[in-house]
């Protein structure tokens, strides 16, 4: 590698170090890592801001600035005070089974939908719940970021990183429900165990509010029913547009924002109000990021090392599936993991097509899908949605640090990465 890929490597380093030891903000540690790139050289402004393969994934902020307005209104109209009380009233206060719902809920809806969307729809439920039952919401979030990180592989449209393998190996929507679906649903199993385990200091409940919110009546939460009537609808043509995204050839961004923007108007709230319910420091932090890992991607950095493993694993397929996925795992919990696929996709398509497969639903595409999405949930900034969680979290005056998150996604991640493993081994190379 040249000087300034090396410099690059140590510039990414420097900031996520201080990303993790909180030395100081991550939105600074960020956008000053980018500005750095730029000056050595390692991208500029073409590549930083226009290029997709290097640059700032415009698609996934103006997903996330879209969506956020659309919450911003939605909260207006008491429909996430309504879905709190429901949710508390099946689980008859209970904290664990509270958990249990959110976490079922926020998977289910991130393979429908997308795990930032998602999250963004949840958290504030997820925030009024734990209030009402006087329950720490760290654990809560954490564990919908999680959830939706692993909901969201199921499907094509579910992670951004599928979307990208389906395009480069020709896989159709029903290849990833076929062939990874069955897994994530025991893999939400197992999360859902693993979840009673780790956060169990949380699930100490109060009898006296679980019996005062159990008595509360959901209609009552509704305080602007026309405004919930248009908000959900809005909502509805904006998901339909996200499941139908091969049909009507619209990003889901384009939809988001478009959506967004029709609800702000239909809403006839104030706009400066409204916006300035937007994470605008999350989606700073994005930007910043992906500059970063963009200058990686453009001195070459990242290709070396995905090209290094692919050689080393070349020509065994029981070591090229497991070393993509330990591999693309351990990538993804450090850089975002739609620049690693992008990079990555061309050379598993050469490992496939030298192994026999002209594409199509090869383990190793399997392999990467996993790790990428999987491995997301190891760090807080391995995946979009564990980002997004942190901001609202902050915004909301319940800040959760780096290592709080992370010690319970290397075990989340850890223990979903082996038994994929497992299922990979067995399902196409054991009795393929």
């Amino acid at each position: 590698m040249s000087i300034t890929a090396w410099l690059s490597v140590a510039i990414f380093a420097a900031a996520y170090v201080l990303i993790a030891t909180e030395w100081v903000h991550r939105v600074t540690a960020a956008l000053g890592g980018a500005v750095l790139m730029l000056l050595i050289g390692a991208t500029d402004a073409e590549h930083a801001f226009f290029s997709a393969d290097a640059g700032i994934d415009w698609n996934v902020v103006f997903l996330l600035l879209g969506m956020m307005l659309i919450v911003a209104v939605l909260k207006r109209t008491g429909a996430f005070e309504y879905l709190a009380i429901w949710a508390v009233k099946r689980a008859r206060g209970r904290p664990f089974p509270v958990m249990v719902i959110l976490v079922v809920v926020t998977a289910v809806a991130s393979a429908m939908l997308d795990n930032v969307t998602t999250v963004l729809l949840i958290a504030p439920v997820t925030f009024l719940v734990c209030q009402r039952l006087a329950v720490p919401v760290a654990p809560y979030l954490i564990a919908e970021a999680m959830a939706s990180n692993i909901g969201g592989t199921a499907t094509l449209v579910g992670d951004p990183p599928n979307i990208i393998i389906a395009s480069r190996a020709g896989l159709s929507y029903n290849d990833f429900v076929n062939h990874l679906a069955p897994l994530i649903a025991v893999l939400l199993v197992v999360f859902v165990l693993l979840c009673r385990v780790m956060f169990r200091s949380a699930f100490r409940a109060d009898p006296e509010r679980a019996a005062a919110v159990v008595q509360l009546r959901e209609r009552d939460a509704i305080r602007d029913p026309r405004l919930l009537v248009v908000s959900l609808a809005v909502l509805a043509l904006v998901t339909a547009a996200f499941v139908l995204h091969s049909v009507v050839h619209l990003e889901p961004s384009v939809v988001a924002i478009v959506g967004g923007l029709v609800l702000l108007a239909a809403s006839r709230l104030d706009a400066a109000e409204v916006a300035a319910d937007v994470e605008w420091p999350t989606l700073a932090f994005f930007a910043g990021l992906f500059v970063m890992v963009g200058a990686l991607v453009h001195t070459g950095a990242v290709g070396a090392l995905s090209r290094t493993v692919a050689d080393a694993v070349a020509g065994d397929p029981h070591l090229a599936a497991m070393g993509l996925l330990g591999g693309s795992a351990v990538l993804s919990a450090i850089v975002d993991n739609i620049p690693y696929v992008a990079t990555m996709s061309p050379i598993v398509a050469d490992l496939a097509r030298a192994e026999g497969s002209t594409g199509g639903p090869h383990v190793l595409w399997w392999a990467l899908a996993l790790g990428a999405d999987l491995g997301g949930n190891a760090t807080a900034v391995g995946a979009s949605a564990n980002v997004v969680i942190l901001g609202l979290a902050e915004r909301a005056g319940q800040r959760i640090s780096f290592w709080q998150f992370t010690k319970y996604g290397l075990v989340a991640a850890g223990v979903t990465v082996a038994i994929s493993a497992v299922y990979l081994w067995l399902r196409y190379l054991a009795f393929a």
